[in-house]
């Protein structure tokens, strides 16, 4: 067993639809001829290539009609390297069966198999997962919000902290406990743990509470039971045990919840040096001059911290800044829960440079180079180059790269030709012009990065070329447009 971050690396725009859910629907008439009838969707994918593979980002349901269909074997051992989840198979234009070779290839690898009837197209059944999954999404939506305000509630009540490790052991539908610095249970609520799991679950808080570097949070499993625990400070602080039999997305949610209040709860009071301080720290974040803020702060180094997610709740930016160990956080705008069209939550935090920075669920983050206190400036420019690089490449976490070409051409110099260049597109097109380069010209990972149809990446990055007047094929107009947009 192995101890590793209690927050997956990344999770899906939506919650999966289990397969079964899909089969149970009688009006599109789908049949499971292999495989596994209990594996997640998490997006529908259409293809007649011969190879889809490329096409694939794993854990959709890939249909097709087999109009290219030759070596059924190497057709499905493609799918499953891939990543594909599922493989429906329309019966007709081309097939009045599904071919006995492919059923067997599925069989031997796996790969759940559905053989989809004449009289149900492949949009019927893309518009029923999406249906599915909007409302495991809405459902999830409401489960979180329900969770938040029952754990405000309960850090209201006059023994707070109880009641929140209730309220939290309640929701999860397991177990919450929590340690004191000495790693003895201060507190607890919910069903009792196997001794080993209980002891398991004591380890993995002494991992997050043992000091400075070392992780925020971290998981296992012991029983039959997944574990996950929670700093809930600095160096030598109390720290937040979770044990329930399930711990996806939305349970990671409630819990982070749960962690920025009790981090709240239990945290000693600051002194007024620490005060002064953070607020100069803050004054110089939002463009305070050095000269103003130097005099009271740590000469440090700090890292500065650009982040823009979150999951649309009013707890995110807080859980974000609790996660990585900092109290200075400035969060610029938060999407409301269920908000339509509501941009994503945009933070800026302050950390010390030794603390780690790892990527988080739900967020794109840029990290500048440490920097001194005079240097704040500089480092808060650093780390929002870097988001948007995040943002661009589609990466988690994108780290701020000194040197290179760009530090060779004067800043100003450098801004003035960017804006002279790009000055006939407007901010879609430079956002498209961005992601396609950044992902070498690929029109499916672009239209996937901006979860837009590929056919409008195509017309997009034409209508570029037309305002630029430039041929971006060639790689001298694309190093140069790649620069500008930097």
């Amino acid at each position: 067993m192995t101890t590793s971050p209690a927050h997956p690396a990344s999770t899906p725009p939506a919650p999966p639809v289990p397969l079964a859910a899909l089969l149970a629907r009688r009006d599109l008439g789908l049949r499971l001829l292999a495989g596994p009838g209990d594996v997640p969707l998490h997006w529908v994918h259409t293809s007649e290539m011969a190879d889809p593979y490329p096409y694939l980002l794993g854990g959709e349901l890939l249909m097709t009609a087999g109009v290219q269909l030759t070596d059924p074997a190497r057709y499905v051992e493609r799918v499953v390297e891939a990543g594909a989840a599922a493989l429906a198979f329309g019966v007709t234009p081309v097939y009045d069966t599904v071919p006995a070779e492919l059923v067997e290839a599925c069989e031997r690898r796996g790969l759940p198999l559905l053989e989809v009837p004449p009289r149900t197209p492949f949009t019927a059944v893309a518009r029923a997962v999406w249906r599915l999954m909007a409302e495991a999404r809405l459902h999830e939506l409401r489960r979180v919000t329900e969770a938040q305000q029952s754990l405000a509630a309960a850090a209201a009540r006059p023994s707070p902290v109880p009641a929140v490790l209730g309220a939290l052991a309640a929701r999860l539908g397991g177990r919450a406990v929590l340690f004191g610095t000495d790693g003895a249970v201060t507190a607890a609520a919910g069903r009792e743990v196997p001794a080993e799991a209980a002891g398991r679950l004591a380890e993995l808080a002494g991992v997050v509470s043992g000091g400075p570097g070392g992780p925020a949070s971290a998981s296992g499993e012991e029983e039959g039971l997944r574990l996950a625990a929670y700093a809930l400070g600095g160096r030598d602080s109390p720290a937040l045990g979770v044990a329930t039999e399930r711990l996806g997305p939305g349970d990671h949610t409630i819990t982070g919840v749960a962690v920025v209040l009790l981090s709240l709860l239990t945290a000693p009071h600051r002194g007024a040096d620490a005060a002064v301080r953070d607020g100069a720290l803050v004054r110089l974040l939002l463009g305070a001059s050095p000269a103003e803020a130097a005099a009271d702060l740590d000469p440090g180094p700090w890292t500065v911290v650009h982040a823009r997610g979150g999951d649309g709740t009013p707890f995110a930016a807080a859980d974000l800044a609790a996660s990585l160990g900092t109290a200075l956080v400035e969060p610029e705008g938060t999407a409301g829960v269920g908000e339509a069209g509501a941009a994503p939550a945009s933070v800026r935090l302050l950390l010390p440079a030794s603390s780690p920075v790892t990527a988080r669920p739900g967020w794109f983050l840029g990290v500048s180079a440490p920097a001194g206190a005079g240097d704040l400036p500089a480092a808060d420019r650093q780390a929002a180059r870097a988001l948007r690089r995040a943002e661009a490449t589609r990466r988690p976490l994108v780290r701020h790269r000194p040197g290179g070409l760009a530090s060779l051409v004067d800043p100003d110099e450098a801004a003035a030709h960017a804006r002279t260049l790009l000055a006939p597109l407007n901010e879609p097109l430079k956002e498209t012009l961005r992601a396609w380069l950044s992902l070498h010209g690929n029109w499916d990972r672009t239209a996937v990065a901006l979860d837009v149809h590929r056919n409008t990446v195509r017309q997009r990055i034409t209508r570029c070329a037309t305002l630029l007047d430039r041929d971006l094929d060639d790689p001298d107009v694309r190093t140069e447009l790649w620069f500008a947009l930097r």
